[in-house]
């Protein structure tokens, strides 16, 4: 099966009660699916926005994807779900995104993407699936998704293919990566053999070496 969008979703920040009572926080977790071609921007997709620019926007953060093989799963384990729990920008049909490799580039629609790294969950995962075990429980099953850096802008649509275009030889996959990272810090070291991903993790990979 050749890979697709399935669904293009896109969200502004919201006020939504937080984790403590008569507190308030905002994201932007909250994702509709919309029809037709939505435009590529250099940082996100048109009408999506973020809330905390820092922890998920930039370049680096542009765009979300996860897979409905993921869901799938989740299905199994919590039964019926909003195919929209994880806040994703782009389901995807016919890839198991766990085997993406960092540094991978899609061609959807006339844009580039390049896969960067897998998701970090965070409190706003447990507010958006109105559990706050979600953050662990998404920690423990290792199906992180994939955040995306624009290549090259243009447009992508529901039901446009996935065509990988260039992998990187070093074959590390973002389930890897967030493996190491949550649950196999003694594999440290094989991060630093990724150029392509962000500067933080070699920071970290070094900071772990470092304590031996």
């Amino acid at each position: 099966m050749t890979p697709i969008v399935r669904t293009v979703a896109v969200g502004r920040p919201r006020e939504v009660p937080g984790p403590r009572d008569g507190e308030t926080t905002s994201t932007a977790i909250w994702k509709e699916p919309v029809d037709g071609p939505v435009e590529v921007g250099p940082e996100n997709l048109a009408g999506d926005e973020q809330a905390d620019r820092v922890s998920h926007g930039g370049p680096e953060k542009s765009v979300y994807a996860y897979g409905e093989e993921d869901l799938a799963w989740w299905r199994g384990e919590l039964g019926a779900l909003d195919d929209q729990i994880f806040g994703q920008n782009l389901t995807t049909v016919g890839y198991d995104l766990r085997d993406a490799v960092v540094g991978e580039r899609w061609r959807i629609g006339s844009a580039e993407l390049v896969v960067v790294q897998p998701r970090t969950p965070c409190f706003k995962l447990g507010l958006r699936a109105g559990d706050r075990s979600m953050p662990r429980r998404f920690t423990a099953a290792v199906r992180p998704g994939v955040y995306l850096r624009v290549a090259s802008t243009g447009t992508l649509a529901a039901g446009d293919p996935i065509e990988v275009v260039d992998r990187p030889a070093h074959g590390v996959t973002v389930s890897e990566v967030f493996a190491i990272v949550h649950h196999e810090r003694d594999r440290a070291a094989r991060l630093l053999e990724v150029p392509e991903l962000p500067a933080g993790y070699h920071h970290w990979a070094r900071e772990r070496l470092a304590r031996r």
